[in-house]
This record gives structure tokens, C-alpha cells and sequence, in this order.
């Protein structure tokens, strides 16, 4: 049986809500916990995650991904292996500014980045660097599923876009179409017979089969 053969899956679930979501706050790799609201949406994601009976489970090593992943874990009886490839982008100055003191203090930067260019946004991590951390680590335990097998990754919004963007072969000057992730939202990239292709993005319910002739 050949890899393209072996239909495995990845969901790629962002993490909860934290204090620094409300207040709009680049949080980067900075370690900031869930708010009881976060708590609350992990728990009420996990139940329709554990319905999918996933066979591996790793997250991001901060608190925010690892409290995440906690609530489903607490129902598959599995551990969260954790990697600290799968933080959230460094972003150096921007990390603890609102999006209005990024767009007064970095607004040519921020500018730049929007337009799809390499931006070391705050003197941090290129969103390639991101990726070349993060995908490899995905890449990896998905090799480790059985045939049909599920991978569950618990990450961050940037990280989890880079990563779609590089297992889906696209260019990295449109990541940034594919859109951002709500809180404890996923998506779902499917193993087809020309590789990765995504079936699902910032979803809250459980995938369901495509049913006609684009499958």
C-alpha cells in the first residue's frame, strides 16, 4: 500500500480563548494561559474531537496548546506529546502590543507582512521558519498513523496556517489567504492520491464526507 493510498488525517485544532485574545494582544510565544471561557470551549470542542476516535495526540508545549489538549486527552485516555516546534511565531517587539499599537509603532512592517512579504514582524521569526519548524514535526507523527488513522495537532492560529501552507505546497506569499482560526476552531487536511489537500478550515463541527465529484 502506497502512502497516497493510506487516507490519513490531520486536524489542526487551534487552542482556546485567553485574556490576551480579548484584549487583542499579539501573544507570539509568549506563555499566556487559557481564560475559564477557553476552558469551556476546549471542553465542549474535545467531545466532538473524541468522537473521531484519533490515534495520536501533540501539542505546543505552552499552556494555552497544552490545556487544550488536556480536555481531550482527559476523554481518549491517550498523552499529548508535547513539541516546542509547534509554538506560536516569535515575534519579538509585537508580542504584548494591541493590534492598534502594532499598527502605530510597526505600521510600514505590518504593511509589508499583509502583502505577503518575508517580514521578521518585531525582529522575530520569518513565517517560512515557522513552518520549517512546525511542519516537520506534523510530517512526522502523521507518518506514524496506521492506514486511515487520525492525528490530532493542538497549535496556534500563525503556526497552524504555515503549516497548512507548506503541506499543501502553496506558495508562502498566499498563506495568508487561507484566513485565520476562532478560538478551539480546526481544520482538517486529508491524504489524497496527490498528497495533502484541505477538507476542512475553521470548523467547529465534525468533518463530514464529501459527497459528490470533487472527492
Amino acid at each position: 500500500m502506497t502512502s497516497a493510498d493510506r487516507g490519513r488525517r490531520i486536524v489542526l485544532w487551534r487552542h482556546g480563548q485567553t485574556s490576551w485574545n480579548l484584549e487583542q494582544r499579539f501573544q507570539g510565544d509568549t506563555d499566556i494561559p487559557l481564560t475559564e471561557v477557553g476552558v469551556a470551549q476546549a471542553r465542549r470542542a474535545a467531545r466532538m474531537l473524541a468522537a473521531l476516535a484519533p490515534d495520536r495526540v501533540i501539542a505546543s508545549d505552552l499552556r494555552r496548546a497544552a490545556a487544550t489538549a488536556a480536555e481531550l486527552t482527559a476523554l481518549t485516555g491517550q498523552t499529548a506529546t508535547p513539541y516546542e516546534g509547534l509554538r506560536e511565531t516569535y515575534a519579538g517587539e509585537w508580542q504584548g502590543l494591541t493590534h492598534t499599537e502594532i499598527l502605530a509603532r510597526f505600521g510600514e512592517q505590518y504593511t509589508a507582512w499583509k502583502r505577503g512579504e518575508p517580514v521578521r514582524r518585531g525582529g522575530g521569526e520569518l513565517e517560512t521558519e515557522v513552518a520549517d519548524r512546525a511542519a516537520p514535526v506534523v510530517l512526522a507523527e502523521a507518518d506514524k498513523l496506521p492506514p486511515g488513522g487520525l492525528l490530532v495537532v493542538v497549535s496556534h492560529g500563525g503556526t497552524i496556517r504555515t503549516t497548512i501552507g507548506r503541506l499543501l505546497g502553496l506558495d508562502p506569499r498566499s498563506w495568508e489567504s487561507l484566513g485565520g482560526l476562532s478560538n478551539c476552531c480546526w481544520s482538517v487536511l486529508g491524504e489524497g492520491v496527490r498528497g495533502w489537500r484541505l477538507t476542512e478550515h475553521n470548523a467547529s463541527s465534525l468533518p463530514e464526507a464529501v459527497l459528490g465529484d470533487d472527492r
